[in-house]
This record gives structure tokens, sequence and C-alpha cells, in this order.
């Protein structure tokens, strides 16, 4: 891996002003982050606004979560967001509840997601992207989700995020399921696992242990191999997604992500 990129919802609560989004592009440069993914449409400011900033402190707007709504149904507006931010991919950050609740409804969401990938496609990007949660790990009628998905995207038109956090806590071998979206992945998703994480529940008393979303290089992910083998199969883009911080401030996490990055993961 010879760059790194971030997810800005990771750093949400600093993406509410002008001013702040300034700032917040001036922290990822200083950190080494590269390229980011949006999430939503930052309407305080004018696009052409926004990506100026991205450009001044050369941040790729790779690609975007945006809303399944607008992409359906405001096709204009959708082409012209992301042609004016740069990006080449338009995406979304899951599918609708609806769409997980049946066979049949899953499968026309993946129907119509084809239907705008194509046409996405043919205005210019390079492909409608799905990430994934661990939801996509349940199985329907034999199947998980995530079968149905990788069956059923045209990948003349459809490429995946793949966030390796959900895939492995979904209970997926990442490397294998890497492999075998060989030539779909636009982008890697890193957040890091504390498998055993002490939280207190609403009593105050009782401790429950579980998994928790921590900073990247601070848990127990093999990102060595899972950055190999996303390279091999194509990927370009490792993109951090911090969600879950363990100062309580998203500066401070977004950059120890990207200091353990480049100690322990980036090709010296």
């Amino acid at each position: 891996m010879k760059e790194f990129g971030l997810q800005i919802y990771s750093i949400r609560d600093h993406f509410t002003t002008p001013e702040d989004t300034r700032e917040s592009f001036r922290i990822m440069k200083e950190c080494g982050y590269s390229h980011a993914q949006t999430a939503g449409t930052y309407s305080y400011m004018p696009a052409e606004d926004f990506r100026a900033l991205a450009d001044e402190y050369g941040i790729k707007l790779m690609g975007t979560h945006y809303s399944w709504t607008l992409i359906c149904n405001e096709v204009e507006e959708t082409v012209k967001y992301h042609k004016t931010i740069g990006a080449e991919y338009v995406g979304i950050g899951s599918m609708p509840k609806e769409a997980r609740e049946s066979k049949d409804a899953l499968l026309a969401f993946i129907a119509k997601f084809n239907e705008m990938a194509k046409i996405y496609v043919e205005n210019g990007f390079k492909a409608l992207t799905y990430h994934n949660h661990s939801f996509e790990f349940v199985k329907i009628e034999g199947k998980t989700i995530m079968d149905y998905l990788i069956e059923g995207f045209d990948p003349r038109y459809t490429a995946f995020v793949l966030d390796s956090f959900w895939a492995h806590v979904g209970g997926e071998d990442v490397r294998a399921l890497i492999e075998r979206l060989d030539g779909r992945i636009a982008c890697v998703h890193l957040k890091d696992l504390d498998p055993c994480f002490k939280y207190e529940l609403a009593d105050g008393k009782t401790m429950s242990y579980l998994p928790k979303r921590i900073e990247v290089g601070c848990g127990n992910m093999k990102f060595e191999g899972i950055i190999k083998t996303a390279e091999a199969c194509g990927c370009k883009y490792f993109t951090v997604e911090d969600e879950h911080y363990t100062t309580g401030e998203s500066y401070d996490s977004v950059r120890i992500s990207a200091e353990n990055i480049k100690a322990k993961f980036l090709e010296k």
C-alpha cells in the first residue's frame, strides 16, 4: 500500500461549516491522507467550494456514500454533484432496510441497483458502489445476502466498497472474500477490532464484553494479509473509517490510524 485515504464520516462532527471543512482537509493532509470518500452532501456550502478546499490540500474526492433515494430519483443532480467534486465512483453506504427483509425484496433491490449503475457508468463514472456491514452475511433461503449481491450485481457497472472489519465480524474469511471479488473492489475500508471491549450497560453495573471498532493498528485485524490480497486483486484505494474514538475526539482517532498505517502497513 503506497497511499491511504479517509472516509470523512470519520470526522463528521467537524464537517459542519466551511471553516471547519478547511481545517479538516488541512489535518487530513498533515496526517498523510491522500484521498477521501464523502458521506452525504455537505449542503452548508456549494459543491464547487467543497471541491476547491479538497484540492487546496491535495485530497482527491474519489467516491461517495450518497443517498439511494437521490441516486434513483434525481439522476441529473446526482451526476452534476459527483462531477463537480471530481468523484470516480457514485456509491451508497448500505441498502434500504426493506431490501433485506425477504429474498424478493433483495432481488428487486439488486435489479434496481443494476439499472441505476448502468445509467451512472454511461454518464462517465467507473461504477456504482455498494458498502457492506455485517448484516450482508445473514442467510436468506440458504445463501448470504452478500452471495446474492455478488451473483446479482452486474460487474460491468457495479463495484464493492469492501469493509474488512464488518466482513470479519460477519464471520467471513476476509482474504478469501477479496479473492472472490477479484477485479470488483473499488476500495477497502480499514477499521480495527478490539475483540473484548468492556461496555457498561444502562444499569451502570452490569458489564458486557463485546467487539468494538477502534483505530487502525490498535486491534487484531490482519491488515498485512488483507492489504496484500486486495492489491493483488486490483484494489487501488484503502480507506480508513474510524467511527468510535479512543480519546473521544475524532481528529485524534484519524491521527492515530494514520500514524499506525505509516509505521506498520505503508510501503517504505
